[in-house]
């Protein structure tokens, strides 16, 4: 995985661009203690990331620096296998496509392969070169998974954070260019739903809360190249251009999963994407988490292990239709506990997102 060096460099980095950037401070310190207490968990984790012959690291899938993937493969190699495009979050600045190991590998326990893609961040890149590197990445996958087991007719697309703003942004460009009869790589249809958790979805709500936070606004125009491109990067906003009409009819069903405590991105962000999608016609529900945080639905909880609702709701619309999958996710052990839970509610507790 990154080195956390790395991250403390891209955030001094970023420093530059507020002189005002104390809070970018205190918030590379609180995400310092974060990651620390949450060390155990993330020490088997990157075990498995490095050692296991299930994972598959630093895939090519084009010509740019961070134009790589990982994929995560089932022990059972019988039959072709549904496939979740997993991208990544970090606030659009430190996102990496190790961030989803620890989804990859418990899907790959339920018969899953996984594709964890990853992208230029800034200042590495723009909003623009991230939307064209997430979608060559799952060109990749839907026209060359079958040499690696996956079924190029079942795939769903998950974002986390800043990866679903961005994976959002990427389905709905390609619907647009389908439904306008443009020549593209992959087609929508291969999607056979959305998964987005915890992302936001308007970027003309989101510029003040975010400078509010932390993320000033002179960094977050930079990431989206000026608000003249907040239109086009804000997919609640997109889809109700009249001109875009027929897009929705492309779209497959869209899921979104969100906290109600989550202050990085408020669940409203969810809320509205979903109601302006059922407004033309889109397939779309929004499922919220009582009293559940950023991270809480995407780290603490599947470090915790056993039950989870979100986990579980995820797997049972990949396996709808296999009756055999679905015996066996009923039959399933518990998912093992990664961390302490004191340690767990001291994350939680100092989380800067």
């Amino acid at each position: 995985m990154r080195p956390p060096r790395l991250i403390l460099l891209r955030g001094l980095h970023l420093l530059s661009f507020d002189i005002s950037g104390y809070r970018w401070y205190t918030r590379l310190v609180a995400l310092a203690c974060y990651a620390l207490l949450l060390m155990p968990g993330f020490l088997q984790v990157a075990y498995c990331y490095f050692f296991s012959s299930q994972v598959r690291r630093s895939i090519v899938y084009g010509d740019q620096p961070r134009n790589r993937l990982d994929l995560y493969l089932p022990t059972n190699t019988n039959g072709p296998k549904p496939v979740v495009v997993f991208v990544t979050g970090g606030a659009w600045i430190i996102g990496y496509k190790a961030w989803g190991s620890l989804l990859g590998l418990q899907l790959a326990e339920r018969d899953i392969i996984v594709a964890c893609v990853d992208y230029r961040n800034f200042p590495q890149g723009t909003i623009s070169d991230m939307v064209k590197d997430v979608s060559q990445g799952i060109s990749f996958v839907c026209n060359l998974i079958d040499r690696f087991g996956g079924d190029p007719n079942r795939i769903y697309l998950m974002g986390q954070s800043a990866g679903a703003h961005i994976s959002a942004c990427v389905l709905l460009e390609q619907a647009i260019k389908e439904s306008r009869g443009e020549s593209t790589t992959w087609s929508v249809s291969q999607i056979k739903a959305y998964f987005g958790l915890s992302g936001g979805y308007n970027l003309f709500n989101l510029v003040d809360h975010f400078h509010n936070r932390g993320l000033y606004r002179s960094i977050f125009l930079s990431i989206m190249e000026g608000e003249e491109s907040f239109e086009q990067f804000s997919p609640e906003v997109r889809i109700k251009d009249p001109r875009n009409r027929e897009t929705a009819s492309f779209l497959p069903p869209i899921k979104l999963f969100h906290g109600t405590s989550d202050y990085s991105i408020p669940s409203d962000a969810s809320i509205n994407l979903v109601e302006a999608l059922k407004g033309v016609g889109a397939e779309a529900e929004v499922i919220l988490y009582e009293g559940k945080s950023h991270t809480d639905l995407f780290l603490q909880d599947p470090l915790r292990g056993g039950k989870d609702d979100l986990f579980d709701h995820v797997v049972s619309v990949i396996h709808a239709g296999d009756e055999e999958a679905l015996a066996k996710d009923a039959s399933a052990p518990p998912r093992k506990r990664l961390v302490l839970e004191i340690l767990l509610r001291l994350a939680r507790h100092i989380s800067p997102f």
